[in-house]
């Protein structure tokens, strides 16, 4: 086991880089199953999703290469369409498998998918999808068994948006027979970029980013390149690295429109953004924020992958602040643990009222998702004294050696051997 060994109330300052997409890569990446050859990935993150769904892809007949971030996945010998429980069970992601698994070869085995501990987000959307499109949809044993002889195109509308049964159901009907027409499909950067990527294998789709697509199905698709989009939600939680530490500093991230509705809010607190073609500048020299209310939202909205982050933010804002999550109602595990840091917050139902403190103190606090680490993580860095975050396990599944990218801006954060959980 691992932990950060975190002395706060240092600022930051230099520039650092974002790291490719951890979510468009875990959906580019099943996307190959639907052609035999080699395909290549640029811009794709070390991260441990990667590697969990690389393992997926092997155990599936795929031969991979990772090097400097340029992913390879050669489909070409894919001879077992079981998904196991081994992969499946360390992240969501792994159920986009079933859609090409299914398109291809007629048919899928995929065990139910694990992940952060969470809230539950079950898979109905996906499933309701696939039988849309014809498959014969049974739950046995833990795993998801599709089957069809072809898949059909179909009306497909979802009532709730969702990112992960907009890509399974579009990337499905791209060998479908006939025409499939999805609406209120989700219109998240990482959904248009899949879009693209099924584009370049032969794929005809229109509508890509709206929420009506229109896919008309072909016979076959060839192999392709792409290059991953850059980490929006990395990119945020670096600026609010900056926003929280009360420091300015500069990131190399060129698609300012994906995190939009984060920049508004950072400049609504009062902190200053500059903003050149590759680049964001964030300056919050001697500030201390002013309480703003946010309210998560599918694309373009405020992402949900960000509230745990604002969260910590406003810990140490003027007055008092309201964050609601509309799409996860009870992803508020690391509440508790800013608290232990001398944060203010108080749980009510969906959403959290936070009154800020002039100061969080330094303590012993345990991650429990992903993005919760990252929350304490920036709390600690703000903190006076000594923040100790342990099982920063899951902050590895998605961000790309964060400390080594703190550290260039000058934080004191150090990862070290454990034997605490």
């Amino acid at each position: 086991m691992e932990k950060f060994v975190i002395h706060g109330g240092k600022k930051l300052h230099g520039r650092v880089q974002v790291s490719g997409a951890k979510n468009s890569a875990l959906a580019l990446m099943p996307a190959t199953l639907l052609n035999a050859g080699r395909n290549q990935l640029d811009n794709i993150p070390e991260v441990n999703d990667i590697y969990t769904m690389v393992k997926l892809l092997s155990s599936l007949g795929v031969q991979s290469d990772f090097t400097d971030h340029v992913l390879t996945l050669d489909t070409s010998n894919v001879r077992n369409q079981t998904a196991p429980y081994e992969h499946v069970k360390k992240m969501r992601a792994s159920v986009y498998v079933l859609g090409p698994l299914v398109s291809r070869f007629g048919y899928a085995k995929v065990s139910l998918p694990g992940g952060c501990a969470w809230g539950p987000r079950p898979i109905n959307l996906h499933l309701e999808a696939m039988k849309k499109l014809g498959a014969e949809i049974r739950i046995e044993e833990g795993y998801v068994i599709a089957k069809a002889n072809r898949l059909r195109g179909a009306k497909i509308h979802f009532d709730i948006s969702s990112v992960g049964a907009t890509g399974n159901a579009m990337m499905a009907a791209c060998l479908a027979e006939g025409n499939t027409l999805i609406s209120n499909a989700a219109i998240e950067p990482e959904i248009s970029l899949l879009a693209e990527y099924l584009v370049k294998m032969g794929a005809k789709i229109n509508g890509v980013g709206t929420t009506s697509l229109e896919i008309e199905g072909v016979n076959y698709l060839q192999p392709a390149e792409i290059v991953n989009i850059d980490d929006r939600i990395e990119a945020a939680t670096i600026l609010v690295a900056g926003a929280i530490t009360k420091s300015k500093i500069e990131i190399d991230y060129k698609n300012h429109e994906h995190i939009k509705s984060i920049l508004i809010k950072l400049e609504e607190s009062g902190v200053n953004l500059f903003y050149d073609k590759t680049l964001i500048i964030i300056d919050a020299s001697s500030l201390r924020p002013s309480n703003i209310d946010i309210s998560t939202s599918v694309y373009p909205g405020f992402p949900t992958d960000m509230q745990a982050q604002w969260t910590a933010y406003m810990a140490t804002a003027e007055g008092t602040s309201k964050i609601v999550d509309t799409i996860y109602h009870d992803r508020f595990s690391h509440v508790p643990e800013l608290n232990r840091l001398g944060a203010n917050i108080e749980i009510l139902n969906n959403s959290v009222v936070v009154t800020g403190v002039s100061l969080l103190k330094g303590a012993k606090v345990m991650s429990t998702d992903l993005r919760a680490s990252a929350s304490l993580v920036l709390a600690g860095l703000a903190a006076s004294g000594t923040t100790e975050v342990l099982r920063i396990y899951h902050i590895d599944r998605g961000y790309q050696r964060i400390e080594e990218k703190l550290k260039a801006l000058g934080a004191d954060i150090e990862r070290v051997k454990t034997t605490e959980y």
